[in-house]
């Protein structure tokens, strides 16, 4: 993982566990004249232990981000020199919900005030939402299926998905799937604020992400990526890999409903957290642990709660419905994969973060979301929600082994 919050799996783990907010003032461009000035960047980072300089010079941070959380896996996974695998074996799925967004308003910057002339000619391969996908399958020789999923908040879990079900298929014995965005920049700070859906707490950016807190008022951009090496399991025994866990579900969905808003009864949420259950043959009573889509926005939280609700009956009041976003923000395309990462986490430790700032908790999203401290207990199964606008939604089943 690359997240607000630290630079690899383990520093930013820690820093969940601990209850640190990943919010600040922005630092990428200056913000005075934006309504909203705080977000959760990515901090300190460094591509240099996994980009040559030259090279990165002609990567958006985007794909900087998920090369790093890539190469974090691949190492981890023992795969990162060649000659591991059949390369027609192994693919790469890396979902972003924008893209090269810094790229694209440079460019944009520099063909309206200095001409056609002056736009770059990485431009395009710079912006293009697949070329993180593009720049991992050409670094790893992974000549398998290889390709971007590009559903805004549902990204980085649709491709961890998609490659569960080509792993499945038979299609590929291997593959890196998940998600990076670099999303921070004026102008999209400015159309998220311009909609009314970031928050406005610029005084006090580390209490501004507060899912199912009566006083959210909107999410907290942010950045970063999350990976993992996605292996059919006898291939992975057979190499002598280290496993970390299983995935053993994915539902998706779409609500049908509204371009950003989900319908109140959450209808969409519920369905792809029943595919879930079903593709993996799961008792609603064997899941301990749900990390929620949980934004931080007024709707979408109450939707999530009552989809939950709705879908597990009494056992939602028995298990876990937290959101890391609390800390993390909001990471639009990258969101579902780092947070994939984060329930397989809970699932092999048994430690589930807070979610802070649930100060005066919304009557209305009364579940346990273990507010402000963290919690130990045994997790059989965690599920990842992963909610995006134009209404796709995301479920992801994961156990320890």
């Amino acid at each position: 993982m690359v997240t607000p919050v630290g630079l690899t799996v383990e520093e930013s783990w820690a820093n969940l566990l601990a209850g640190v907010s990943g919010a600040a003032p922005i630092t990428k461009f200056d913000p005075s004249r934006s309504s909203v000035r705080f977000a959760c960047e990515v901090k300190n980072f460094d591509p240099s232990p996994y980009i040559d300089k030259k090279e990165a010079r002609r990567y958006d941070l985007f794909a900087q981000y998920g090369l790093a959380a890539g190469h974090q896996a691949m190492v981890q996974a023992g795969l990162a020199e060649p000659g591991v695998i059949n390369p027609a074996r192994g693919g790469c799925i890396i979902g972003a919900g924008i893209g090269g967004m810094q790229t694209f308003t440079d460019n944009v910057e520099a063909y309206l005030t200095k001409g056609p002339e002056r736009v770059s000619p990485f431009f395009v391969p710079m912006f293009i939402p697949d070329i993180a996908a593009g720049l991992a399958s050409i670094r790893y020789n992974l000549r398998g299926p290889n390709f971007a999923t590009v559903s805004a908040c549902a990204s980085g879990a649709h491709a961890i998905g998609t490659s569960w079900q080509l792993i499945k298929g038979g299609i590929a014995d291997v593959m890196l799937a998940g998600g990076c965005e670099a999303a921070t920049t004026g102008l999209t700070v400015a159309a998220f604020g311009n909609m009314k859906a970031l928050s406005t707490r610029n005084d006090e950016p580390t209490k501004a992400s507060r899912p199912f807190d009566r006083g959210r008022d909107g999410f907290v951009l942010a950045d970063g990526a999350g990976m993992m090496v996605l292996e059919e399991y006898e291939h992975a025994k057979a190499r002598g890999a280290t496993i970390l866990g299983e995935i053993i579900g994915y539902g998706a969905s779409g609500d049908a409903y509204h371009i950003t808003s989900p319908p109140a009864d959450g209808h969409g949420a519920m369905q792809a957290m029943q595919m879930c259950l079903e593709s993996g043959n799961i008792a609603l009573e064997d899941v301990d642990y749900i990390n929620a889509h949980g934004t931080s926005t007024p709707q979408g939280d109450i939707a999530e709660t009552s989809a939950v609700k709705a879908v597990f009956g009494d056992h939602a009041r028995k298990l876990v419905f937290a959101s890391t976003k609390s800390m993390t923000g909001h990471a639009l395309g990258a969101a579902g994969a780092i947070e994939a990462v984060i329930s397989l986490l809970v699932a092999r430790t048994g430690e589930m973060p807070p979610t802070i700032n649930n100060d005066d908790p919304d009557p209305d999203c009364d579940l346990d979301c273990v507010p402000n401290v963290k919690r130990s207990a045994p997790v059989r199964v965690a599920l990842s929600n992963s909610f995006g606008f134009g209404g796709h939604n995301v479920t992801l089943a994961v156990r320890a082994l």
